[in-house]
């Protein structure tokens, strides 16, 4: 079996070369992966001593960043590597400050994971939510180096729990710990005969939680706010935005829109920003240096770039969260829950168990249709006392369930 999986994997890296032509993601993906060494060399020398952490996209980055950030604290003289599978986990944290190189990891091939693990020489690994690469960890696993799985989920329709799933059964015996999200989760691996299992939680909450900590503070939307309720629309596909344009062009005036979608390409703004009859202004209009008046003046503020997002969610009345009219559903609900904002989001969300939870405890309100959007929105806009209930759920919902972090560094240190 592994012998089918390298060939399909060696088949794999020319197919993506081929597509790479014709695709600018995939372009990033091949590329990006032609820098690794250079990089490393460059980076790592060979006495150093490091930790790796393995992430694969930009949610398991933030994911796995409380445990990288104590980590660091608690293993000064360590530098740390991370890596990305995707290229929009990849291009967004490239240049982070927490860890000493950040890099794209080699495609999985015996002789990449052996070059790849040779070259940063890890003390301790850390896997972040999923992603299984058997080479890697094999050699891992052969080397005798630490390696665990943090903020762990598993669900019955995995190959691991299926008749047919040995091969990926095998590669979960190289880790060494599995800290998992839920008791679903440790039911589900105990049943298939690993004990090396603990119910931690899920690292997230102690990421937004950290939040509240820092500045959150942007002039200019607090200028264009103006006191009024302010409706911030998060990481948005024109699935949401179908519905919600039609709801924005139709509100009061006192009500102020904040748009951040999450495909800021040039065309697709100009197509949502054609469609909205209320003044609107993007942030790539120079808004920073705007007489504050002009702000004040607008309804809608579409912001055209990435990084700020979740510093404006501090400055919501009420927050919707896109991408639940897609696949696999709905983005980050947890950043404008730790603000105790109450939430909106589409009707696909069932591979999110604090989606499913906030719903479930009426904090988060899932929609299907406009008609359903404009009542849920109109309820939260005019009815103050259960705006402010659905977001004390939603704060204390958080806060409920922060510490993950702390329980996996306890086990490890232990």
């Amino acid at each position: 079996m592994l012998f089918l999986y390298n060939l399909i994997i060696i088949l794999a890296s020319q197919i993506v070369k081929l597509v790479a032509l014709f695709s600018p993601k995939v372009k990033l993906f091949v590329n990006g992966r032609k820098e690794v060494f250079p990089i490393l060399q460059s980076k790592i020398s060979p006495n150093d001593k490091t930790i790796w952490f393995h992430a694969a996209s930009l949610g398991e980055y933030e994911q796995g960043l409380p445990v990288i950030e104590k980590i660091k604290v608690q293993y000064p003289n360590h530098k740390i590597v991370v890596t990305f599978f995707s290229p929009s986990g990849y291009e967004v944290r490239k240049n982070n400050t927490v860890a000493d190189a950040t890099v794209y990891l080699p495609l999985d091939t015996k002789s990449n994971a052996q070059k790849f693990i040779k070259t940063i020489n890890p003390e301790l690994v850390f896997f972040i939510k999923y992603e299984y690469w058997p080479n890697y960890l094999n050699e891992l696993k052969k080397l005798q180096i630490k390696t665990y799985l943090i903020s762990g989920i598993f669900r019955e329709n995995q190959a691991f729990f299926k008749w047919y799933g040995g091969f990926y059964r095998n590669a979960l015996k190289t880790f060494d710990y599995f800290f998992v999200q839920n008791e679903s989760s440790k039911n589900l691996i105990q049943s298939i005969g690993f004990n090396n299992v603990k119910v931690s939680g899920d690292t997230r909450f102690d990421r937004v939680v950290s939040i509240l900590e820092r500045d959150n503070s942007l002039d200019f939307i607090q200028q264009f706010k103006d006191n009024k309720t302010t409706i911030v629309i998060g990481s948005s596909w024109p699935k949401d935005e179908n519905l919600l344009v039609n709801y924005i062009n139709n509100a009061s005036d006192d009500i102020k829109f904040i748009i951040a979608p999450h495909n800021i390409k040039s065309e697709q703004i100009v197509n949502l920003k054609s469609q909205i009859t209320k003044p609107t202004i993007l942030f790539s209009e120079n808004v920073e240096t705007r007489h504050a008046l002009s702000l004040q003046e607008k309804n809608v503020f579409i912001i055209d770039t990435i990084g700020i997002l979740t510093k404006i969610y501090s400055y919501a009345d009420i927050a919707y969260v896109g991408g639940g009219f897609g696949n696999p559903g709905v983005h980050n609900i947890l950043e404008p829950a730790t603000f105790g904002i109450p939430i909106i989001i589409g009707p696909n969300y069932s591979h999110f168990a604090e989606a499913i939870a906030l719903v479930h405890q009426e904090g988060c309100v899932s929609i299907s249709n406009q008609n359903e959007l404009n009542e849920a929105l109109d309820n939260l806009v005019f009815n103050e006392d259960d705006r402010h209930e659905k977001g004390h759920i939603c704060s204390t919902f958080v806060q409920m369930n922060k510490g993950a972090t702390e329980v996996i560094l306890k086990h490890i240190n232990n």
